[in-house]
C-alpha cells in the first residue's frame, strides 16, 4: 500500500463551555451555512500543532483555552496550490474555555473575510449536534457516538 503524503495539517478544538460546544457558523455568498470548530492551519512559525491551536483560538474567538486533550483524527484527501496532491490531516482537540473576548479576534478570517465568522454555542448533546450542519461529517458522526467519552476525557481521575 502506498502511503500518501501529508500536505496540510490543522488544529481545531472541540471546545466545551459548561454543557455548552462553542462552533463559528460560516456563511458564505451562494453555499448554504455550515458550522465548524474553531481552529485552522498549523503555520511554518507554529512550534507544535498545540501550538497552531492556541493561536488559531486566539484569532477565530479571542480565547484562551485549557486541558487540551487529543480526542480524534481526521484524515481526507487534498490537493494543495501548485497541484500537490496528498491528504490533510486534522487534529482535534477537546478543551475547556478559559475566557473569550470577541472584541480580540483578528487574523485573515476576521480581517479579510469570505462571508462570515459568527461564534454560536450549541447544546453539547446529540440534539444540539443534531441541530447543526456540523463540518467534517466524521467528526459530527464521532461526537454523536461519543459524547460521554468526550466528557470522559476532563474526568479528574485520567491523570
Amino acid at each position: 500500500m502506498t502511503e500518501r503524503p501529508v500536505v496540510k495539517r490543522t488544529a481545531r478544538a472541540v471546545l466545551l463551555d459548561g454543557d455548552d460546544l462553542i462552533l463559528i457558523k460560516r456563511t458564505k455568498p451562494g453555499v448554504d451555512p455550515y458550522w465548524v470548530t474553531p481552529g485552522g492551519g498549523v503555520e511554518p512559525e507554529d512550534d507544535t500543532v498545540i501550538n497552531a491551536l492556541h493561536r488559531e483560538v486566539a484569532e477565530e474567538l479571542g480565547a484562551k483555552i485549557v486541558d487540551v486533550v487529543p480526542c480524534f483524527v481526521d484524515t481526507v484527501e487534498h490537493i494543495e496550490a501548485g497541484g500537490i496532491k496528498g491528504v490533510k490531516v486534522q487534529h482535534f482537540f477537546v478543551c475547556r474555555l478559559a475566557s473569550m473576548d470577541p472584541t480580540r479576534r483578528h487574523g485573515p478570517e476576521i480581517d479579510e473575510p469570505c462571508g462570515e465568522y459568527e461564534i454560536v454555542r450549541v447544546p453539547f448533546s446529540r440534539m444540539g449536534i443534531a441541530a447543526v450542519h456540523l463540518v467534517p461529517l466524521s467528526l459530527r458522526h464521532y461526537l454523536d457516538g461519543n459524547i460521554e467519552g468526550v466528557r470522559a476525557m476532563h474526568a479528574p481521575d485520567l491523570g
